[in-house]
């Protein structure tokens, strides 16, 4: 696969070949001495040092203790760096959030809007599809206006709606073919059903993602069958489902009244369903992200074997205050005051989105226990898979050149996007 990002322009000379050396995070291991090649935008070559003469690499650089990663990719994602998406009325003004997190490795991102009424939500997307189509971000995800009133976290539940297809129509126009996901509650009438939103997201190329809802198991269960019956039907029996953010949002898991969660679960066990987790240690604890990561996660064996259904993908659900000191920001109609890092409604004190980048999700991640290789892969890998974009979301030959070089802390030191070196200066 190829596309304007990573292909050059007539009037452009293919970029130069280019070696890196380290401890090299794969989609199947970790090469602890390893060499990855980058010619033309792409990777053309990934091993260990000792082949790399062998595949006519010579002359190799000393190895500075760095960690080579693929370039991470975000699915759920407000903002950053100051700019809100959901607030943002330029694509300029929404690039300064996207270059955010590009600095911080996450070289494909999806950009988050929230719930706001019908003619906020059509600017904001046809804003959006602007930096889309200038290759800046990858996608746009609605996080409502179909929800939950009782689950509505950090946003207006007075602008939340009834499953309304058209409004759905409406929306995909205005984000020109660049509509990757929307959140829907699957007990708000009209969301399940035939002709109803779920249905209609699959139609015009969006993945549905089950979210702020206080269904029940029963109701969740019919949504996700709805959602892939859908899916198959429209000739996309690789695609899968999403939950936004796990756990949040959600009627809590009990053990007489099961709720969203774990419906959710089963069906990310059987492969339907990737569930975003917010895995920043103030949405969940790190005994929650081991436990779901052993259910429904990548479990890399040392002979490569990915064992598990690859059912998760880490996220931020970040907004402005990403990379930001503390203080009072917006999300959408809402305020927020950030204190100690973490992010609340001024009024009401909610989690009101995360202030992580992603690469500071891994290292979360990898804090509570999880292998590195298992972590890198639902930051990268899965999400890559969720979005349809087979040509990035790993160091493989052949792929695009995203690479995040860190530190052994997961510091990063540069950032390559299609073989490119990204500007890490404010």
């Amino acid at each position: 696969m190829t596309d304007a990002a990573s292909t050059p322009r007539p009037d452009q000379q293919p970029l130069p070949a280019r070696v890196l050396v380290g401890r090299v995070v794969t989609p199947t291991g970790v090469l602890d001495d390893g060499v990855v090649a980058v010619e033309g935008g792409r990777v053309a070559w990934v091993g260990r040092r000792a082949d790399a003469v062998a595949a006519g690499y010579a002359d190799l650089p000393a190895d500075d203790g760095a960690t080579l990663l693929p370039g991470l990719v975000d699915v759920h994602d407000h903002g950053g760096g100051g700019s809100s998406f959901p607030d943002a009325t330029s694509a300029a003004d929404a690039l300064v959030g996207a270059r955010e997190h590009l600095r911080h490795g996450t070289t494909s991102l999806v950009a988050s809007l929230v719930t706001a009424p019908r003619d906020v939500l059509l600017e904001r997307t046809a804003t959006l599809a602007d930096l889309a189509e200038a290759g800046e971000i990858v996608g746009i995800h609605l996080e409502g206006p179909f929800l939950s009133e009782v689950r509505c976290g950090a946003q207006n539940p007075h602008d939340m709606l009834d499953g309304d297809p058209e409004l759905v129509r409406a929306i995909a126009a205005a984000a020109r073919g660049h509509l990757r996901t929307m959140t829907v509650a699957p007990e708000v009438p009209g969301v399940v059903g035939p002709g109803g939103v779920i249905e209609t997201l699959v139609e015009v190329g969006a993945v549905p993602s089950i979210g702020h809802t206080d269904a029940s198991t029963e109701q969740t269960e019919a949504a996700i069958a709805s959602g892939v019956a859908a899916l198959a039907a429209a000739g996309r029996p690789g695609a899968r489902l999403t939950a936004t953010h796990l756990f949040n949002g959600m009627r809590p898991l009990h053990h007489r009244e099961p709720g969203p969660v774990a419906a959710c679960l089963a069906a990310a066990a059987r492969g339907e369903m990737v569930v975003e987790l917010v895995a920043d240690g103030t949405h969940l604890a790190h005994g929650t992200i081991r436990s779901v990561v052993e259910l429904v996660g990548p479990h890399v064996g040392v002979d490569g074997a990915v064992a598990g259904p690859d059912g998760v993908a880490l996220v931020t659900d970040a907004m402005a205050a990403a990379g930001m000191a503390d203080g009072a920001y917006e999300l959408g109609p809402m305020r927020v005051t950030v204190a100690d890092g973490v992010a609340r409604l001024t009024d009401g004190g909610s989690i009101a989105g995360g202030t992580y980048h992603l690469i500071d999700v891994v290292r979360e991640t990898v804090g509570a226990g999880v292998p590195l290789v298992d972590a890198v892969r639902a930051a990268s890998w899965a999400p890559a898979g969720v979005l349809g974009l087979d040509d990035r979301g790993g160091l493989v030959a052949g792929r695009r050149a995203d690479v995040v070089v860190t530190d052994a802390d997961l510091t990063v030191r540069e950032v390559l996007r299609a073989g490119e070196p990204v500007d890490l200066s404010a």
